[in-house]
């Protein structure tokens, strides 16, 4: 673990856009911490940081990660990128919409951002304030485009990030008094795990529905404007759209 002065936690930091950002992040100093459900072991050891299995709905297991980070150097960054995927019709031919399912999307996508938001919020409300501004931290979370054009099958998950969305202007207005900052990434099609099992007659479809550049963005692609909220203190409450200008149709 290297000598750093600020602590970064990402979520769901084991593979796509999570472990670019982990690597991004650790490029510009931060002591990097990796929680996830999945192993990210190896990616902690490339990066000089730090693995520690988490379950993002599970508070006793996001504290032990806050309070590991802080162990480290002050908690700068928070950024979630953890989350699930799943599609079905509301009522599909098989019946109505599993509950369950449901349920367990809103659970991890919404619930565990907001668990770590609200946890890491706390922790760093108490910490010094730094810089001109007096800011304590910034919190970066994942939505999607699908929160605001979701498909057909897409109930849940558009649900769920339509959540993280309408989260982020109450959570910046209340933590502005601690000089704490969240905002939020919509990202569009990216180059992610779950995009890996696409046909490739469908993932040609959606790389003709972005208006340019007509390709996938890459999960780097989404670390840099990581980086870029970090160091810009205006950015707070607000959710931006990183998507080459798709909207998505039914």
């Amino acid at each position: 673990m290297p000598n750093a002065q600020r602590s970064a936690i990402v979520t769901g930091g084991s593979s796509g856009l999570g472990a670019a950002t982990a690597q991004h992040l650790a490029k510009q100093g931060f002591a990097v911490l990796i929680a996830d459900v999945q192993d990210g072991e190896a990616l902690a050891k490339q990066i000089d940081g730090q693995y520690i299995s988490c379950d993002v709905t599970q508070t006793d297991q996001v504290n032990a990660v806050i309070e590991a980070a802080q162990a480290i150097a002050p908690l700068h960054c928070v950024v979630n990128c953890a989350g699930i995927l799943a599609g079905a019709r509301i009522v599909g031919k098989e019946g109505p919409h599993d509950l369950s399912v449901f349920e367990k999307v809103i659970q991890v996508n919404l619930i565990g951002t907001f668990n770590m938001l609200r946890l890491a919020a706390n922790a760093m409300s108490t910490q010094e304030a730094y810089g001109k501004d007096d800011e304590r931290g910034v919190i970066i979370n994942t939505a999607s485009v699908a929160a605001f054009e979701g498909q057909i099958g897409q109930a849940a998950y558009s649900a769920s990030k339509a959540g993280v969305a309408g989260l982020t202007l109450p959570a910046a207005r209340e933590f502005s008094r601690f000089g704490i900052r969240v905002v939020t990434i919509a990202p569009g099609l990216f180059e992610t795990p779950m995009m890996s099992d696409m046909p490739a007659k469908a993932l040609d479809a959606l790389n003709n529905a972005t208006q340019y550049p007509k390709r996938l963005g890459t999960p780097h692609e989404y670390a840099k404007l990581v980086l870029s909220i970090i160091d810009n203190p205006l950015l707070n409450g607000c959710t931006i759209r990183l998507d080459g200008a798709v909207r998505l149709t039914a």
